[in-house]
C-alpha cells in the first residue's frame, strides 16, 4: 500500500494555503520551512500509511515537529485523502464532517 497517491480535500488546501500565508507574512524563512514540512508530512503517509495513530475510529493523524499542526487523513482503497491541516488550537475533530 505504499506510495499512494494524494487526493487534498479542498478545506484543507484552504486551511494549507492560510496558514503558509500567516507564516509568509511574519517570516518568508518560516512560510517555506512550514511548506516543507507539510511535504515531509505528506511523503511519510504516502510510505506508510499506517504508521500514524488512528483517530475518530478512520482518520490518522501525523503531527508536525516544528509547527503546532497535524495532517489528518484517510486512506482508501486506492488513495490517501488528506482532511485537515488542523492547528493544534482548533477544537478536535471540527473536520469530522468533510
Amino acid at each position: 500500500m505504499a506510495n499512494l497517491p494524494v487526493r487534498v480535500h479542498p478545506l484543507a488546501a484552504d486551511e494549507l494555503e492560510a496558514a503558509r500565508r500567516w507564516y509568509h507574512e511574519r517570516n518568508p524563512e518560516a512560510s517555506a520551512a512550514f511548506l516543507a514540512g507539510i511535504d515531509s508530512a505528506i511523503l511519510a503517509v504516502t510510505e506508510a500509511p499506517q504508521r500514524w495513530p488512528r483517530i475518530h475510529v478512520k482518520y490518522r493523524r501525523y503531527i508536525m515537529r516544528n509547527f503546532p499542526f497535524s495532517v489528518v487523513y484517510l486512506t482508501l482503497p486506492a488513495s490517501i485523502e488528506v482532511i485537515a491541516v488542523a492547528h493544534h488550537r482548533r477544537r478536535p475533530g471540527y473536520w469530522l464532517a468533510r
